[in-house]
């Protein structure tokens, strides 16, 4: 019996020597090695990317994956964000069937959960802001869309709370700025040719003005170097690499048949170029067209069905009030030049060479002013670009698993084919992390991409009805950027 009582006393006294050693480890693991950076008040101003926006809505369970909140966890740091409960601010996208892939919109609200937050938020991405918005807005009707296009942005309303009664109304700067931060990111300026892109280059008209973007981003750029912080800019990725552009028509990953019109037997696709009817086309000019670098948005595939017959209907589900000059229905919709897709879905040739133009011009002006302001300069777009590239020899392994830009089945991009899923998210904070890294002679591992749930790779398991994804009219009526 005594030696029974003396092994349990001896096991008893080992198991507590070495919890105590697991705590001590505990207590005293080394934190991580930031080199010169200092992420004690860390803040981030941007857009929808910056905001933690995916499948067409910002919602808490996807926001706890923004790449700011996920860096600010590598290092150990606070991060307040505006935090709007599931299914979120909007209509998310949801999915309906895998087989046949279809969509629905939750036309349930959630409720942002910390309003009363005392300070201004470290997350300060508002979705569908403007590079003008950063300096400027400070509400839903001083912001970009409204100045000059007359479209309130609410979302400027719940992340900057701006009541009525504020003293002072302060914009995404100014509210950074008063949170005296030691650690800023800056990503802007997407929108200013994503909205032109998305809408067909019809809705604004045109990116933003290259001289007004230099105006702005300097002014910008400035600003944020008077805080006196640590700085790190990125850049705008190609729109190109992204499957909003890249699901439907012609630019289409290989090896994916049925993403293709081609597959249906679609001669060819004919469009309205700002709201005339091109040139009837022979068919080896629509073939040409259909190769030679035409992109139709995702929210072309809702309407990819009716390829081939004679019907307005597509039209009027489109929401013009009346058909555009020179339509006629009882031609076959998408494959006659009097029955063209609607320009707003087709992004043409020349409007191509516009956004990739803008694109360029736009971010040698962000590198001129990280240069110039000693900031670090993310390179997003080398990034999705490589991606891209590395889509048609078998993808890009993060972590151990595969990533490509296709839609849905890609895994890195959520269902509005715009915003990155949770794991995408995580790859993009990990390119900031390797800025950090090298420009402030930091150690900051890495985010193990495999350890992030919730990601969409359903390789295997979709079905596309006649080649095409399902969408609920309307699904992109609301979507920010």
């Amino acid at each position: 019996m005594k030696k029974i009582l003396k092994s349990i006393m001896i096991f008893a006294g080992i198991v507590l020597l070495l919890s105590a050693c697991e705590d001590f480890t505990k207590l005293t693991a080394p934190p991580v090695n930031t080199g010169t950076a200092d992420f004690s008040r860390f803040v981030v101003i941007g857009n929808s990317l910056t905001a933690g926006y995916q499948s067409g809505s910002l919602f808490e369970s996807a926001q706890k994956y923004s790449y700011g909140n996920l860096i600010a966890k590598q290092v150990g740091t606070t991060f307040e964000q505006p935090i709007v409960s599931d299914p979120g601010f909007g209509s998310r996208l949801e999915i309906k069937s895998l087989d046949p892939f279809t969509l629905v919109n939750n036309p349930i609200m959630g409720t942002p959960q910390n309003l009363n937050y005392p300070l201004p938020y470290n997350n300060l991405g508002v979705p569908g802001a403007l590079l003008y918005d950063v300096l400027n807005a400070t509400s839903s009707t001083t912001c970009a869309s409204y100045v000059f296009g007359g479209v309130p942005n609410p979302m400027f309303d719940l992340i900057l709370r701006n009541s009525d009664t504020t003293a002072t109304p302060l914009s995404q700067f100014q509210q950074a700025a008063a949170l005296n931060p030691t650690m800023v990111i800056l990503w802007i300026g997407n929108n200013d040719v994503l909205g032109f892109a998305t809408s067909g280059g019809t809705s604004p008209s045109a990116p933003t003005d290259v001289n007004v973007f230099e105006g702005l981003y300097n002014a910008t750029a400035g600003a944020i170097a008077s805080l006196g912080a640590d700085v790190v800019v990125a850049n705008i990725p190609n729109v190109s690499s992204i499957p909003f552009f890249t699901t439907v028509g012609p630019q289409i990953a290989m090896g994916v048949p049925w993403y293709q019109l081609a597959a249906l037997g679609v001669p060819g696709l004919f469009y309205q170029e700002h709201g005339n009817v091109g040139p009837s086309q022979t068919f080896a000019d629509s073939l040409t067209l259909l190769t030679g670098g035409v992109l139709v948005t995702l929210k072309g595939s809702s309407y990819a069905s009716l390829i081939g017959q004679p019907t307005g209907k597509f039209y009027r589900d489109f929401g013009f009030p009346a058909l555009p000059p020179g339509i006629d229905t009882t031609q076959a919709f998408g494959v006659h030049p009097l029955n063209p897709w609607p320009d707003a879905l087709i992004l043409d040739p020349g409007e191509i060479t516009t956004v990739q133009t803008a694109t360029v011009q736009f971010n040698d002006i962000i590198s001129s002013a990280a240069e110039t302001y000693g900031f670090g300069l993310a390179d997003m777009f080398s990034f999705f670009n490589q991606i891209r590239m590395n889509d048609f020899t078998g993808g890009t392994v993060f972590d151990g698993i595969t990533f490509t830009t296709f839609y849905v089945v890609g895994g890195l991009f959520s269902l509005d084919g715009v915003h990155p899923t949770n794991q995408g998210y995580a790859i993009v904070a990990n390119e900031f992390i390797k800025v950090f890294n090298s420009k402030f002679g930091a150690n900051i591992p890495l985010i193990d991409v495999s350890a992030i749930p919730g990601s969409l790779n359903f390789t295997g398991k979709v079905r596309f009805e006649n080649g095409f994804a399902q969408f609920p009219k309307g699904a992109f009526d609301h979507l920010f950027f």
